[in-house]
């Protein structure tokens, strides 16, 4: 792992890696006006300019990538559910295009309004392939239902949009580790989740709960502080993804928790959730919050450095330490498929998800500019989870 010392490099890094003018982007259009709010035609409408747009030119090593060479050749539909930053952006076209190149007896057939219906459109036999996050519990609750297994995911590309920890400039605090963010985010809890599987050896007691800065070892007039929390509301799948990574899965947070959710201004522009932690944060010198990756952080926000424990190493997040996933909370898009355990995976999906683990599919991530491509590692183990469904069909 990687340890960044500059800050300045750092916040340069943001930048770079970021969401492009991403507060701009996310206000009202003239086009978008026209369309009826909140909806998947308003949304593309509005963010049209930013899924066209690169937010990084960095050009990563991609050459120890394998790549694709089909094994079979079926022919057929393949139907692709979910993310609509993909369809939104050339990424999706781009790959259609040369997956047919590669397999000119499949189809790509892409309906993605938005992961909202991604497993859905599994478990109700409509989609081949589902592109989302990690899936909701009713997600996955509702295809084990109708399918009587849950879904199997496999990473398609890193995020760029992570989650970062972030204290007022005038907090000592440079650095923290994951436990210690289930003790400030989190509570006293008798379990967590693993899809629809409680887990309850993931309780834990209030002992291990951290309310004040003197905890986390600040000393003098830091000491006695109590620690202000912000974070998004609980509805959001942010704050599950969130829960997902740092509370094992779980819903006992901090009851002290401030949360916020996006809402319409009266000047008809949009208060985005993580411009108000952020504005929060930079006010309350006694704040800590998480934040989606926020382009123009101000100068009153200090972004911590991470570890997965106390014992490190600590990780500053960067776009190189969120693509090559050193940094612990680097979060990614997944493509899940419905398949049985032992059971051989369709020829046309199987093909798909290799092409997509391939050099040639990760080049046009990187060209793409907003997604972060896969390590040679990363795909490497997403290729060997791939080959479990290689038996013969039952």
């Amino acid at each position: 792992m990687r340890f960044i010392h500059s800050i300045p490099f750092l916040i340069a890094a943001l930048l770079a890696a970021g969401d492009a003018s991403a507060q701009h982007q996310s206000q009202p259009t003239e086009e978008s006006r026209k369309l009826p709010p909140g909806s998947a035609a308003e949304r593309k409408a509005r963010m049209s300019s930013r899924a066209n747009a690169v937010s990084y030119t960095k050009k990563f090593d991609l050459s120890g990538l394998p790549h694709y060479v089909p094994e079979e050749k079926p022919t057929g539909k393949l139907r692709v559910y979910g993310n609509n930053y993909v369809g939104d952006a050339p990424l999706g076209r781009w790959w259609k295009e040369a997956f047919e190149k590669f397999q000119p007896g499949i189809q790509v057939e892409y309906y993605l309004p938005s992961a909202a219906i991604a497993i859905p459109g599994l478990y109700f036999g409509l989609a081949d392939v589902a592109i989302n996050h990690e899936p909701s519990f009713y997600d996955s609750l509702g295809h084990l239902r109708l399918k009587g297994y849950e879904p199997v995911g496999f990473s398609a590309f890193t995020g760029s949009y992570n989650f970062v920890i972030i204290v007022n400039k005038d907090n000592p605090l440079a650095k923290i580790a994951l436990q210690q963010l289930d003790g400030i985010f989190g509570a006293a809890r008798d379990g967590g989740w693993v899809g629809t599987t409680w887990h309850p050896e993931f309780s834990r007691g209030s002992e291990k709960d951290i309310r004040k800065w003197g905890q986390l070892g600040l000393t003098s007039e830091w000491a006695d502080k109590h620690i202000d929390v912000y974070g998004y509301s609980l509805r959001y799948a942010t704050a599950i993804e969130f829960s997902n990574k740092v509370l094992q899965s779980s819903d006992k947070w901090n009851g002290d928790l401030h949360a916020y959710g996006n809402y319409r201004r009266p000047d008809g522009t949009t208060y985005l959730e993580a411009d108000q932690i952020v504005d929060q944060v930079r006010k309350d010198r006694a704040a800590i919050g998480y934040v989606r990756f926020h382009q123009n952080l101000p100068k009153e926000i200090k972004v911590l450095a991470l570890a997965r424990t106390s014992a490190g190493p600590y990780v500053e997040y960067s776009l190189d330490t969120a693509q090559d996933r050193s940094y612990p909370l680097w979060g990614d898009q997944s493509l899940w498929v419905s398949v049985k355990p032992g059971t051989r995976m369709d020829a046309k999906t199987r093909e798909f998800i290799r092409f997509v683990l391939s050099r040639e599919a990760q080049e046009l991530v990187q060209r793409d500019g907003k997604y972060l491509p896969l390590t040679a590692e990363a795909a490497g183990e997403e290729l060997k989870k791939l080959d479990q469904f290689t038996g013969a069909i039952q």
